[in-house]
């Protein structure tokens, strides 16, 4: 099992009028900025591409970790990678072969990591967690924020958690969608430990104690 544990804040939640202001205060005890990309195709919803984050990339150092809810995610790597993205994740649902996905990815210098929806099972990324350096379990469905954490996908995380464990891989198993003060202990004992909060912290009343809160149920240092 990893000994990393990450907290890596959604974008997706917070007022993208003030973005970068927002992500300045809690910086220093986050771990990475999870940045959902969603082609209106995939997922009904649209939301951000490389104008977006490569302001980001020039105004913060944080690792940005992008979520690819499209469709044609080859077509975007190169773009992604030259706006500043360290990191994708694909879902396995819109590319069931991530053979050439993954390959044009570590190429470029990019992380590559599976997603797979709450209702889809964990057998259809288990094929290809060696291709992953992150493989991300949707807690809500994919493509708005502000939903339910379903805890119907624990036992998911804990069956990839057996599996990236029993093969000694260094994949990171990230949870995403639902993450707060009530859920973050859930997901971490499942097997978890990446974990994305969205309206957890940007709608927060104090986002910086949110954070701090989270990384103390989930047992990260600071």
């Amino acid at each position: 099992m990893t000994n990393r544990i990450a907290i890596a804040p959604s974008i997706l939640a917070a007022d993208f009028a003030y973005l970068a202001d927002s992500i300045a205060v809690i910086a220093d005890d986050i771990d990475m900025l999870h940045v959902d990309v969603m082609d209106g195709h995939f997922v009904p919803n649209i939301s951000l591409g490389p104008p977006v984050i490569r302001s980001l990339a020039a105004a913060t150092d944080l690792y940005l970790d992008c979520h690819l809810m499209i469709t044609d995610p080859l077509r975007y790597l190169g773009a992604l990678k030259e706006a500043g993205a360290h990191g994708v994740t694909v879902h396995i649902e819109a590319v069931p072969d991530p053979g050439p996905v993954a390959n044009e990815a570590t190429d470029l210098g990019l992380d590559f990591g599976l997603v797979v929806n709450p209702t889809t099972p964990v057998d259809a990324i288990d094929p290809y967690l060696e291709l992953c350096s992150m493989v991300v379990v949707m807690s809500v469905e994919p493509g708005f924020g502000g939903q339910h954490f379903i805890e119907a996908v624990l036992p998911k995380i804990e069956r990839l958690r057996e599996s990236v464990d029993s093969r000694a891989l260094p994949a990171d198993i990230q949870v995403d969608g639902g993450i707060n003060l009530l859920t973050a202990g859930q997901a971490r004992s499942a097997g978890a430990n990446v974990f994305v909060a969205g309206s957890s912290v940007f709608g927060a009343d104090d986002p910086l104690n949110t954070v701090q809160e989270l990384r103390s149920i989930v047992g990260a240092e600071s």
